[in-house]
């Protein structure tokens, strides 16, 4: 039985979906619950649009995306100050629910900066991955 880790340790779900997608099977017994961190104000739709994709691209690594900037939205209004700072708190508090931190895009704007800021002190693991969803060292 092929398990979900590769040999090192680390989750490598591709080999286990395959196997379990030939057996028939298509969930994995454990997806990991991942809080992505993207911009939003500076071009909402363009970005909501991105997010979009880029919760696909976490789901399709064996990923549970969960991104507040596609939720909120939706009934909350971002250049309200009030609901602004409301909607960055419960942004913290369902990323402190979440396995590992994953940061989109070039640039970082306030409101992810704040985020970033807040996972690392508690030591959650933040991954930085470029508009072309490519995994990047951040220095």
């Amino acid at each position: 039985m092929i398990g979900f880790k590769n040999p090192e340790g680390y989750q490598d779900p591709t080999p286990y979906m395959a196997i379990m997608a030939a057996e028939g099977k298509t969930r994995p017994p454990f997806m990991p619950l991942v809080y992505i961190c993207s911009p939003y104000r500076s071009d909402p739709e363009a970005n909501m649009e991105r997010t979009r994709k880029f919760c696909r691209f976490a789901l399709d690594h064996g990923q549970i995306p969960l991104a507040a900037t596609l939720m909120f939205p939706q009934f909350m209004d971002d250049r309200n100050p009030a609901e602004r700072e409301l909607a960055i708190f419960m942004d913290i508090v369902l990323m402190g629910k979440c396995h590992e931190v994953w940061i989109l895009g070039d640039v970082i704007s306030e409101g992810m900066a704040e985020e970033i800021d807040r996972a690392k002190k508690r030591r959650q693991r933040v991954r930085y991955f470029n508009s072309a969803f490519q995994e990047v060292e951040v220095l």
